[in-house]
């Protein structure tokens, strides 16, 4: 008998009621695991917390880390599945995925409508979630994400749709595995760093993050959300850019300035898909970090992560380009 440990925050998965119209974290964990549950697999739960995704905060994160590392010691539970809104899941995943100490599986997995909907998703994606856990070949994969029949990393997965049931999407990797009905099937691994072998893992969980703003690029938008950023004391800024990364000379001088000021800037990209690379600007001279393929919130995560171990970007480029 395989025994998985679930740790339950809330999110649309229990909510209730009619329609678009719910309360997200209504229900307990236990009522959620009824009938849920593969052949072959006990469980026991923690009920973490119980909001919508949108008021999930470090705390939560810090909460869920430490059930994981106290937990994870025990020889009798396989791996961890964690109930989780679907609005931040993407961002808690890879704050998992950067900090978690164990090579037991941790499976992510949630809902895009409500437990009273019409035809709720949330039990078949916790069902795929817990065969996902207690797979063999789960092991070692770092943080994954199960939802609408898709296995995806937690370093690649975003949520991509306000309503579909197939709202997450890895677009620059794809999933990595598939499950239908509890069957489970890998075919690729996540190459980057994380779990054990990420050098940005927090040695105290208790450990303030860092002030880490994100400021999003258009027409006409200037520098004063920078400036108002930097008169907030932030740490670091994830530039949302467009294209390529790219920002207006009024913003691009601003950026430079943040810099001078001890500030570390990240040129991330709002589009959504592919890469911030060089060409286009001039990230020596300016001395900014390219976030590369991690969208802008989760720039931010790795980011705050990384100001603990390094302010030099030149290290903290590493950091992204490794994990």
């Amino acid at each position: 008998m395989d025994k998985v440990m679930v740790l339950a925050t809330g999110g649309t998965i229990a909510g209730i009621g009619q329609g678009g119209a719910y309360v997200s974290g209504q229900v307990g964990v236990n009522d959620l695991l009824k009938g849920v549950v593969p052949k072959g697999v006990e469980l026991e739960s923690v009920q973490v917390a119980n909001v919508g995704s949108q008021d999930m905060d470090s705390d939560i994160w810090r909460k869920l880390l430490e059930c994981i590392h106290t937990l994870s010691a025990r020889e009798d539970i396989k791996g961890f599945v964690i109930t989780h809104g679907t609005d931040t899941m993407e961002e808690s995943a890879y704050f998992l995925h950067l900090n978690a100490q164990t090579h037991k599986p941790i499976v992510l997995t949630g809902a895009m409508r409500n437990s009273t909907s019409l035809s709720p998703d949330g039990p078949m994606n916790l069902h795929n979630a817990l065969a996902v856990c207690v797979h063999p070949k789960s092991a070692g994969l770092g943080v994954l994400v199960a939802m609408d029949e898709n296995i995806y990393s937690a370093r690649h997965v975003s949520k991509t749709h306000t309503s579909h049931l197939g709202a997450f999407k890895a677009s620059n990797a794809g999933p990595i595995g598939h499950v239908y009905y509890g069957q489970v099937s890998f075919h690729a691994k996540p190459t980057t760093k994380h779990t054990l072998q990420s050098q940005l893992a927090l040695g105290d969980s208790t450990q303030p993050l860092p002030k880490v703003a994100v400021v999003y690029t258009y027409v006409d938008c200037g520098d004063f959300l920078l400036k108002a950023t930097l008169q907030a004391g932030v740490q670091g800024v994830v530039v949302a850019g467009m294209g390529n990364g790219n920002v207006s000379h009024t913003l691009l001088e601003a950026m430079a300035e943040a810099v001078k000021q001890g500030v570390v800037v990240v040129r991330s990209s709002r589009v959504g898909g592919g890469e911030v690379q060089l060409g286009e600007m001039d990230d020596a001279r300016y001395h900014f970090v390219r976030a590369g393929d991690l969208n802008p919130q989760k720039a931010r995560v790795l980011l705050q992560l990384a100001l603990l171990k390094s302010t030099t970007p030149q290290a903290i480029q590493e950091f992204f380009n490794t994990h």
